[in-house]
């Protein structure tokens, strides 16, 4: 893993990590390239592209979650947004859920090997995750999940009173928005937006859509 350039984008997110979080990453990384190779977990495999547009993307959302909140992370993948930042925010709980068994494996496998604790990955779609998680976090956020309004109609149920949606974006955010508005009039949400932000060495825009209800 290319340190240098994972520091980079930290210090342009006022982050500094010590060397077992440095380790982390790289560890991470290993196992993502050494599944990859039989699972399709991932369409980015380039060691730099992995450290910038999943760590650094995904560490993005570091400005936006307060200590020690519980986080719900929507079709989370190989892991993003919620594994880099379990390793960066070891305060925060998290729940990372997924559709796809494969991938719901791959976490729990690095949960276990980086030893992560109150991390929970579960293998449903989010809206059969149950009352027993009803408005349960303080933050639900997904990345590259759905569009805007059914993420608004699906994470809405598990959020806390006074809670935030996190979406994550890239360009066309505009649309989504609108559209969205146009469908929910039933929702009541305050949005603000934080974007557009450049990820290192050029490798593009992202946006951030915060909701709060």
């Amino acid at each position: 893993m290319n340190r240098l350039l994972l520091q980079e984008g930290l210090d342009s997110l006022k982050l500094s990590l010590n060397e077992a979080q440095f380790k982390a990453f790289e560890l991470y990384t290993d196992e993502i390239t050494k599944w990859n190779r039989k699972v399709n977990l991932t369409a980015i495999i380039a060691i730099d592209e992995i450290v910038v547009k999943h760590y650094i993307d995904s560490l993005i959302l570091t400005q936006k979650i307060g200590a020690r909140e519980c986080v719900l992370d929507v079709g989370s993948g190989a892991g993003m947004p919620s594994i880099p930042l379990k390793i960066v925010r070891p305060d925060i709980s998290v729940l990372s859920v997924d559709a796809v068994s494969k991938k719901v494996m791959f976490q729990k496998h690095v949960a276990r090997l980086l030893q992560l604790r109150d991390f929970e990955v579960k293998h449903c779609r989010v809206e059969l995750l149950g009352v027993n998680y009803a408005q349960k976090f303080d933050v639900v956020t997904s990345r590259a999940f759905t569009n805007l309004g059914n993420f608004i109609r699906l994470a809405t149920p598990f959020l806390k009173p006074g809670g935030r949606l996190l979406a994550m974006k890239g360009p066309g955010w505009e649309d989504e928005l609108a559209v969205a508005e146009s469908e929910l009039n039933g929702f009541s949400f305050k949005i603000n937006t934080f974007g557009p932000y450049q990820l290192p060495q050029k490798y593009g825009t992202r946006f951030l859509i915060e909701l709060t209800n």
